[in-house]
């Protein structure tokens, strides 16, 4: 345990601009440690914010109300690596990058890759239903988990998920622990499905022209077979100049970005697919001859350059992340940009064009209140045009205000009465994901070191307080 104003002043936030004032920082050892650290935490109605690198962009690893840190960051075994399986046990503390690394010489791989990947860990990625760039062909994180374990908010173990390849035993608690954001429990171990790793997989950047219309672009790729394309992205003008400058770039200045990755077993696939994949773009009017990268690790590593390219040019800003059906990307462009003028706030746009994914940057300060303005605006239109407020950073304390409109009132009773039953006195990761929630977590009645050695007696928890009933949401109503 620490209490380290240092220490906890690093563990207390996250990427988001949200700050944090934990009141102490634990790192348990094993599943036991959570276990005990869970029954104190009941005890004393201590918040507890489970936390592996802190890349969350809207305040999930956030220690809004003065709650103890969690830090998972150092459970990092990689065992159990089957290749008949396809299948790998690994701690929440493992990085993405880290667990491609040691699967490398198996011939297999981890198909999600978020943008954050070389630090981002796999129990945050649980925790958000991460994804990234290859999600076009292979899903998010929730399509590529077998199992977990976790203590649950009452401080019990449990097991979700199977390893066997079909199963139908009722609702699916695996899927909906996936995403919560460690409200429901803390994951202790993870068993994650693999796949095999392509001989070839090459990055494409292709150039086009600033009046392409994004949506029958995307939907022109996503309709044609035998492409292997397991990617699918886009950058304006901006982030790609910024990815231009000093970082080895070979296209022209100026031009907005169309990103692809290219599968195959081998070279003569890997022509046909290609020869294919130039045949389709010919059809959709993308007539600019394509840089080639051999490996496409090497373009998704200047793919990643783009967040520091706009902390370098833009600083702090609004960093959204919605999606919309793909036949209303360009309807949702065209409202992204009226905020910006509306606002007078510079948008900078990129993300997974393929699945209708964006990340509209805004260049606004954003504890203020235009940003709050900002971010309510894009959350409305993605809302009217029939998509999402999270496309796969989560929810987290920010765009909780928004969930109701986006579920409806009785799907958030639904949800609020499984949280009550994983944990009653709502001491997971408090303030977060589900709106206007009242915290029974404060301040501790004794100091966060209670018991020997700062580890808590083994024992059953008191009789929790009966939580409040939730107030009734109105109904739901349509956003925009």
């Amino acid at each position: 345990m620490t209490t380290a104003p240092n220490a906890l002043q690093r563990l207390g936030r996250d990427a988001s601009h949200l700050p944090g004032a934990p009141l102490a920082s634990v790192r348990p050892a094993d599943p036991e440690d959570v276990v005990d650290l869970v029954r104190w935490a009941r005890r004393h109605r201590v918040g507890l914010v489970a936390r592996g690198a802190g890349t969350a962009l809207d305040g999930e690893a956030v220690t809004l109300e003065g709650g103890v840190v969690v830090d998972l960051s150092g459970w990092k075994s990689i065992a159990g690596i089957s290749v008949a399986r396809r299948s790998v046990r690994v701690g929440p503390g493992v990085v993405n990058a880290d667990l491609q690394a040691a699967l490398r010489p198996f011939g297999l791989f981890y198909p999600p890759n978020p943008g954050s990947a070389d630090s981002c860990t796999l129990g945050g990625n649980v925790g958000t239903n991460a994804s990234g760039p290859r999600s076009f062909a292979y899903g998010s994180t929730r399509r590529w988990v077998r199992a977990i374990d976790a203590v649950l908010g009452t401080g019990q173990r449990v097991r979700l998920g199977s390893l066997a390849e079909k199963r139908s035993v009722g609702p699916d608690l695996l899927q909906m622990f996936i995403g919560s954001e460690g409200t429901l429990g803390i994951a202790t171990e993870i068993t994650l499905r693999l796949a095999p790793r392509p001989e070839i997989r090459q990055g494409w950047v292709v150039p086009l022209s600033s009046k392409t219309r994004l949506g029958p672009l995307a939907g022109g790729l996503a309709r044609v077979s035998g492409t292997g394309l397991s990617a699918v992205e886009y950058l304006d003008a901006f982030s790609a100049e910024g990815l231009r400058s000093g970082r080895g770039a070979r296209w022209r200045s100026g031009t907005p970005l169309l990103l692809l990755e290219l599968e195959a077993h081998d070279r003569k696939e890997a022509h046909a697919r290609g020869r294919r994949i130039r045949t389709v773009l010919r059809t959709l009017a993308v007539r600019a001859r394509p840089i080639v990268f051999a490996d496409a690790d090497d373009l998704w590593k200047l793919r990643g350059e783009n967040g520091r390219v706009l902390d370098e040019r833009v600083g702090a800003r609004v960093r959204e992340d919605v999606a919309v059906p793909v036949d209303r990307i360009d309807a949702l462009v065209r409202r992204l940009r009226a905020i910006s003028r509306r606002e007078r706030a510079p948008l900078y746009l990129f993300g997974h064009l393929g699945e209708g994914s964006l990340h509209p940057n805004y260049a606004v300060d954003p504890t203020s209140p235009a940003a709050e303005r900002i971010r309510r605006a894009v959350w409305a239109e993605s809302l009217a045009l029939e998509g999402t407020i999270s496309a796969e950073h989560g929810v987290g304390r920010l765009k909780r205000p928004f969930l109701e409109a986006e579920l409806g009132g009785p799907a958030l009773d639904v949800l609020r009465a499984v949280r009550n039953a994983c944990d009653p006195d709502r001491i997971l990761n408090p303030g977060k994901l589900y709106p206007d929630e009242r915290s029974t977590s404060g301040s501790p009645s004794r100091s966060p070191s209670a018991g020997a050695g700062g580890r808590a007696p083994r024992e059953s928890p008191t009789a929790p307080a009966r939580p409040e009933a939730a107030r009734r949401p109105s109904p739901r109503k349509r956003a925009g």
